[in-house]
């Protein structure tokens, strides 16, 4: 699939950027035990401590474990909730897995938002931070161990871009999701 990286302003036609928030911009509340693995079904305990990625943005620290929430939450929401496909499930997660290590790693935030939308044949992942620095898309080579992340958000996913807003940003990517 072909990706756009696109920077901007305001989120899909018809959709406003999520509010900013004073603070860190990212409000919620939520325990983090960082337990658990990929494989352990822990998605309810995750929704339990930190809320419904599909009904409203959640908060996670910034931390590495970070990244192994989101991907149960998401795997979760598009499997169990949404009736989903395996495949499209795997890529998502993979995905996702990737905006919240970039943010973990790059933009020194105490948190971090993840929201997953559903709308018209399609998912949208947001991941959403308090630094306005810009994701780069970096050209990989064969031997390269990091730097991956966005080579791999620009070539699955459909549409990804970057929502400047006046407290942050949020790192969005877009897959086609047919109606099972």
């Amino acid at each position: 699939m072909a990706g756009v990286n696109t920077a901007r302003t305001a989120s899909a036609p018809g959709e406003e950027p999520a509010p900013a928030i004073p603070g860190d911009g990212l409000g919620g509340t939520g325990p983090f035990d960082g337990n658990g693995s990929l494989d352990e079904p822990a998605e309810s305990a995750d929704t339990a401590a930190f809320g419904d990625p599909a009904a409203a943005e959640v908060r996670l620290p910034n931390r590495p474990e970070s990244a192994r929430t989101a991907r149960r939450l998401v795997r979760s929401v598009l499997l169990t909730r949404w009736g989903l496909p395996e495949a499209l499930a795997e890529d998502t997660v993979l995905l996702v897995s990737e905006l919240v290590g970039n943010a973990v790693r790059h933009t020194g935030a105490q948190s971090l938002g993840l929201r997953l939308r559903r709308q018209r044949g399609r998912i949208r992942v947001e991941v959403r931070d308090p630094s306005r620095g810009l994701p780069c898309l970096l050209p990989v080579h064969e031997l390269d161990v990091s730097g991956r992340g966005l080579f791999l958000v620009d070539h699955l996913s459909d549409r990804w871009g970057v929502d400047l807003l006046p407290l942050g940003k949020t790192t969005w990517f877009e897959l086609r999701a047919e109606e099972p």
